[in-house]
């Protein structure tokens, strides 16, 4: 095991009717007023709106809100948040809704305290200095969001897909009701899964050092997708199956699977990133087509660990075995792995490569490769 630091500076408030008590929490920070951020009207349409604004008028926080975030979050809906964060004077950030709504609200918070452009941070032309608090109420269980120092945002422009990461905007609260996902329709169950096992696996197959501890933990959270996320399938109001579901989820991606470990990197969402820049294809959707063609290609790398993986997961004996199970299974919850499930085809690949151009992680002959297996 390597050495490392580690750093989670998130409170996590999990369980029933946690959101009634945000107001408290952000409070409890010398916060009088923010900026809610949110995506579709579904928010308001249930109630959860609501709840949230009298729980801060019981402590006396002012607020402003925009809505309109969507699946693969863009700039332009970033940089007008920004502009009514600083008009508007507020003092923290309030996010209430899934993964794309807390990437932007992050962004967001950056940006609120930031002279120049907001994509500088993602393009690394400038450091994240400063940041407003964020608070989030989470109603989708997949990005881990909640419990990290990422954002993924889309630059609709230059369709460029960049994140950030930085220890200024982890949420100073996350709110995790399970009962708030059970609306989830089961097409973003299904592609959330998918995420939270794309998270784990990134440093399990591609890590030069990981403890057995660490591929214990992936492979824990791994059992845990599949077995409540088939639960969930035939019945979305069992709250046990989405409790777990849901704090795996947050595990997945808080660092708790990559302590110790090495030599990693995120190939996977690399790719995903250029296809869902290009094509708006939901992210989950994106990542279960590329999984099993990058794993065809890589897995003679790390041989050891794809058979470690194909034995304690699926009970098979081989690496390709294990790659064909999973790709199985993602066929059998319906999520996609294949590009002609996004209207996509052979004529696409050329798009796709060159919007990767930019890393050195993979050669064109590489991609070619890896794309023409997601045919």
């Amino acid at each position: 095991m390597e050495n490392f630091s580690f750093y989670n500076p998130t409170q996590i408030e999990f369980g029933k009717d946690k959101e009634k008590n945000i107001g408290k929490y952000i409070s409890k920070n010398g916060i009088k007023k923010v900026l809610i951020v949110y995506g579709s009207q579904r928010v308001k349409k249930d109630g959860l709106f609501d709840t949230v604004i009298n729980s801060l008028k019981e402590h006396n926080i002012d607020f402003v809100d925009i809505g309109g975030v969507i699946s693969n979050p863009i700039l332009s809906t970033v940089k007008e948040a920004i502009k009514l964060a600083i008009e508007q004077k507020v003092e923290a950030i309030l996010s209430i809704g899934g993964g794309s709504v807390l990437d932007s609200s992050k962004a967001i918070a950056a940006g609120a305290l930031y002279d120049g452009d907001v994509w500088d941070f993602f393009t690394s032309k400038e450091q994240i200095k400063e940041a407003l608090p964020i608070f989030d109420i989470i109603t989708l269980a997949a990005t881990g969001s909640e419990m990290n120092g990422y954002a993924v945002i889309t630059n609709e422009k230059t369709k460029q897909k960049f994140s950030i990461w930085s220890p200024l905007v982890y949420p100073k609260v996350s709110i995790i009701n399970p009962e708030l996902q059970k609306s989830v329709s089961k097409e973003y169950l299904v592609y959330s899964a998918t995420d939270v096992i794309a998270h784990t696996i990134e440093g399990y197959f591609t890590a030069k050092v990981q403890p057995k501890y660490m591929s214990r933990q992936v492979e824990n959270i791994i059992k845990t997708v599949i077995e409540t996320a088939e639960i969930l399938i035939k019945n979305p109001d069992d709250y046990s199956a989405r409790g777990e579901f849901a704090w795996a989820a947050t595990n997945a991606l808080n660092g708790t699977t990559t302590v110790g470990t090495s030599g990693f990197s995120f190939p996977n969402h690399l790719i995903e990133h250029a296809l869902s820049a290009l094509y708006n294809v939901p992210h989950g959707a994106g990542l279960s087509v590329v999984i099993p063609a990058w794993a065809k290609w890589y897995y003679k790398q790390n041989e050891e660990q794809f058979i470690r993986f194909a034995k304690e997961i699926f009970d098979k004996n081989t690496a390709l075995e294990g790659i064909e199970a999973l790709e199985s299974w993602f066929n059998k919850i319906g999520t996609p792995t294949r590009l002609n499930q996004f209207n996509l085809s052979k004529d696409n690949i050329a798009e796709i490569i060159e919007n990767l151009s930019f890393q050195e992680e993979f050669s064109k002959e590489d991609l070619e490769q890896i794309l023409n297996n997601m045919l």
